[in-house]
């Protein structure tokens, strides 16, 4: 597949190595970034991103900057200023976003291996879409040194891969200190799922046909957050100054956004902010005796291009951002042909810190499905 509409820098000579794709939102030195944006069109950063850095460090190598939602603010990757992130899998329908370009990159197998950013659902969202693996770590475990920010306390840096496999592989680069797990059998974790009922009937059939591999498992009624307010209003902290002197040159769409964004009190916020520390003491609450958490990543197959993002944003992010507001790791993963023949997507979450975990489980289960 071209390239058009994935990529929006690339290097002359690409290094020897794994091909990496790298979201546009992540600065490499001497290559564009614009942050999606066309404030930044012609920003050439003089140094590189920590996770970036870290990966050519581990022999990964960048082959282009790839295409994202404005900003990195929002679920469709339908860019005013640079075009529509194409999805490969599926001609028509979104690829996701905001790390659309770098899933797109990975189905259109123009990279062996990605970087993306979640803030609310952003790798795992361009991932079901997609049909390809993202995992969002636990919060700060992976540096965001070096990327522009969407909302701070909900930012994560992850890696995208075609199998999780290449997670790993990624994570170990990019964490000084991970250590990968296994797992003999899938008897060895137990398994609580949730929301599989608020799907379409074809994803939903497909993420409980998954879930059932895990034989200790156990519906549970999960909880979701009210901390919009705070998301927001951490989005307007960034933007603050930077959206008075270049709102000429925001899009339509993430121009209302941020001004939705500035209208929210400090008042307002704090009240979200007791919001989000009730609901983490909720959420340990409910997994305790369970090792994981099992949802679908999406409720639905991509949808069509053209609905936009202030239409689509609440469903999109509706199963992902719990575990931005949590910190929790949380990982997508295709299981499966559903509506229209699209791939559905199962995530896989866990507690903080859980991540070997998470990524163990999610081999195994890759293996029971490819074997069922």
């Amino acid at each position: 597949m071209a390239a058009d509409g994935i990529f929006l820098a690339t290097p002359d000579a690409p290094a020897e190595g794994i091909r990496l794709a790298v979201k546009d939102l992540l600065d490499t030195a001497g290559l564009t970034t614009t942050y999606g944006s066309a404030v930044f069109a012609d920003h050439v950063p003089s140094r590189s991103a920590e996770a970036v850095v870290r990966l050519e460090a581990a022999g990964y190598a960048n082959v282009g900057k790839t295409n994202l939602h404005e900003f990195a603010y929002g679920t469709t990757s339908e860019n005013a200023h640079f075009g529509t992130v194409p999805n490969p899998v599926a001609a028509g329908r979104i690829a996701g976003g905001s790390s659309g370009g770098s899933a797109a990159a990975l189905a259109a197998g123009l990279a062996d291996a990605a970087l993306g950013t979640d803030s609310g659902g952003s790798i795992r969202i361009p991932s079901a879409c997609c049909g390809t693996v993202g995992f969002k770590p636990t919060y700060d475990l992976v540096s965001i040194v070096g990327c522009f920010p969407l909302a701070p306390s909900f930012d994560h840096v992850g890696p995208m891969a075609r199998d999780v496999a290449g997670c790993v592989a990624q994570l170990e680069a990019l964490v000084t200190d991970f250590t990968r797990s296994s797992l003999a059998s899938l008897e060895e974790v137990s398994v609580a799922v949730a929301w599989v009922d608020d799907a379409d009937p074809l994803v939903a059939a497909q993420v409980q046909a998954a879930a059932a591999c895990f034989p200790r498992l156990q519906s549970v009624d999960w909880p979701r957050p009210n901390v919009d307010t705070l998301f927001m209003h951490e989005v307007a902290d960034v933007h603050r100054e930077l959206y008075p002197e270049n709102a000429e040159l925001y899009s339509e769409e993430v121009a209302e956004k941020i001004e939705r964004c500035l209208a929210v009190s400090d008042a307002e916020a704090t009240m979200a902010a007791r919001h989000r520390d009730e609901y983490r003491e909720q959420c340990e609450t409910l997994l305790d005796g369970y090792d994981l958490l099992i949802t679908p990543t999406l409720s639905c197959v991509a949808p069509p291009v053209g609905i936009g993002d202030l239409a689509l944003r609440g469903t999109l992010v509706r199963n992902t951002l719990p575990f931005n507001t949590l910190g929790w790791p949380a990982l997508a993963f295709p299981c499966g042909p559903a509506e229209d023949g699209l791939p559905a997507s199962i995530q896989l979450v866990g507690r903080s810190g859980a991540d070997a975990l998470v990524l163990a489980a999610a081999e195994r289960l890759a293996t029971a499905l490819s074997a069922a």
